[in-house]
């Protein structure tokens, strides 16, 4: 390796284009500084550290992020042409600390791995003279103060070692497996939380070091999962740490795999096996997961992790610079899904294959529906895709429809059967093949950027331009639902959010109004909405 500084200017200041006066460290600052390699033991501490091998591409707030952990960060320069940069600390304390760390760990930009240590030069002075280089690096510099200084919204805190992820246009599902692996290629995963709020998919991961961390953060935050959908928001957490009590599908301490899964019946049939926590393949088959878990850090959890997600890439995040898997292939994680569910504790009164179709098809397309003819609080549905069943099974497990909790997972079939002819079947199985009313049959369907968990709000559309509010409220209200409230979209009055009482209300009022005929060329199209009115 060369040395330290020996790319730039032989003298001891460092400056944003020109060469100052110098402030060397010791004696002869050109012939020390090819001697220096990264033995920081005989380095001369400086409040000025000197990162080589960075990446072309890097920005300044990326280099003042490798600082941030360890105090201010006073001034930056980033030499691209020469894949070098100097970070000014506040004071040599902070500067040793910085060194110290990454002697232990490998500090890495873009997934490149950089090398740090001290300058030979005491201090980085601004150049006047090249303003646009200076106007670049004093904003970076200020908007990483306010960052450590906590200057964040109100659900945001300072650089920490929990993030909150939140993932935007999850057009396919993304489960805690994906996360994990996508998130530990930053280093070690201690715990991931999962949750909805305000109709979105979020999460809370968590690192052993702010460094990590922030890593993860800069390099991951506006990525897509998959190509064009799936996006990555990341945030600092508040929490300091995660409580996390039970290890399942939603939660994972990677720390401590002898948690239970928060489920008793699946607990006492691990306990009977000898199994604990979710190391047993009872709990992987149950839940569609493609592994069972062998250790805290281990590289088996789920054939996602061992799986190099296809089209990674962080320069961008554009639609070809996607993390994972694209539409149309197989996702990471959910391999063992197919497209067909298994449907269980239906209100047998009630349910109807068209029922079926209409709800499960706010989630993808619904081939064939089949309600058990000898069972029939059960029923089967074949999707279109995988990833579809997968959607489904994600937002509809234990919702309540017609009273009752139902209960969707993967069934073992990998297609809907029709009756063979004479067989006895009343009507319990239908084939939708051919339905006008797919919502997903054209490939890269905007309907996929408006798939949300159920709600009490409903998003209507195809709406007459002429009809009135009290026409469509009338509609809902003569169909048994109370309408809580109601308003257009204030550009486009073919479209309209209105809100039940509950979200059951809602389920019912979308399986009885979706396709209604509000005259005679516009048939209501019905689909939850993330909004609130």
């Amino acid at each position: 390796m060369r040395g330290s500084d020996e790319l730039l200017s032989q003298s001891g200041g460092v400056s944003n284009g020109a060469v100052m006066s110098p402030q060397p460290n010791h004696a002869d600052n050109n012939n020390d500084a090819k001697k220096v390699k990264l033995d920081t033991k005989n380095q001369k501490p400086s409040k000025v550290i000197h990162i080589r091998n960075i990446p072309n591409e890097v920005t300044e707030a990326e280099i003042i992020h490798l600082g941030i952990p360890f105090g201010r960060v006073t001034n930056v320069l980033v030499l691209k042409g020469k894949n070098q940069a100097f970070l000014e600390m506040a004071d040599e304390v902070a500067a040793a600390q910085m060194v110290t760390y990454f002697t232990t760990c490998v500090a890495q930009l873009r997934g490149r791995a950089v090398y740090v240590q001290f300058s030979t030069h005491k201090e980085l002075k601004t150049d006047q003279t090249h303003s646009n280089a200076n106007a670049s690096a004093q904003a970076a510099l200020q908007a990483a103060q306010a960052l450590a200084a906590g200057a964040t919204n109100e659900t945001q805190g300072g650089p920490n070692t929990v993030l909150r992820v939140i993932i935007e246009h999850m057009v396919y599902p993304v489960t805690l497996e994906v996360l994990y692996s996508i998130f530990s290629r930053y280093g070690k995963v201690l715990k991931i939380v999962t949750f909805t709020k305000n109709n979105t998919f979020q999460a809370l991961i968590q690192y052993p070091d702010v460094v990590t961390a922030q890593a993860a953060k800069l390099s991951l935050d506006g990525q897509n999962i998959y190509n064009g959908c799936c996006t990555l928001r990341i945030e600092y957490s508040k929490l300091n740490s995660l409580n996390v009590k039970y290890n399942n599908d939603k939660s994972r301490d990677y720390t401590n795999p002898n948690l239970p899964t928060g489920d008793p019946s699946l607990d006492s049939a691990l306990a009977l096996t000898g199994a604990t926590g979710v190391l047993a393949t009872p709990f992987a088959a149950m839940h569609g997961l493609s592994a069972p878990i062998t250790s805290p850090y281990g590289s088996s959890v789920g054939v996602a992790a061992a799986m190099p997600l296809a089209g990674f890439s962080l320069a961008g995040s554009g639609a070809n610079n996607a993390l994972g898997a694209g539409a149309g292939l197989r996702l990471p994680g959910v391999q063992t899904t197919g497209s067909v569910l298994l449907i269980s504790n239906l209100n047998e009164e009630m349910v109807t294959p068209d029922a079926l179709f209409t709800l499960f098809g706010v989630y993808g397309d619904v081939i064939r529906v089949k309600i058990l003819f000898n069972k029939k609080d059960s029923a089967l549905v074949q999707m279109a895709e995988n990833h579809q069943a997968h959607l489904a099974m994600t937002h509809m497990d234990k919702l309540n429809v017609f009273g009752k909790q139902i209960r969707v997972m993967p069934s073992k079939h990998q297609s809907v059967q029709l009756p063979k002819e004479g067989q006895p079947d009343a009507g319990l199985t239908k084939d939708y093949t051919n339905s006008s009313l797919h919502r997903f049959k054209k490939p890269g369907s905007k309907n996929y950027q408006n798939i949300y968990p159920p709600s009490a709000t409903l998003h209507l559309s195809n709406i007459p331009q002429q009809m009135t509010e009290e026409t469509i409220k009338d509609a809902f209200t003569n169909a048994g639902f109370t309408v809580k409230a109601f308003k257009f979209f204030p550009k486009d009055r073919k479209m309209a959010l209105i809100q039940m009482q509950s979200i059951e209300d809602a389920v019912m009022a979308l399986i009885k109004m979706h396709n209604y005929q509000l005259s005679e060329s516009n048939h209501l199209r019905v689909s939850f909405s993330k909004s609130t009115i």
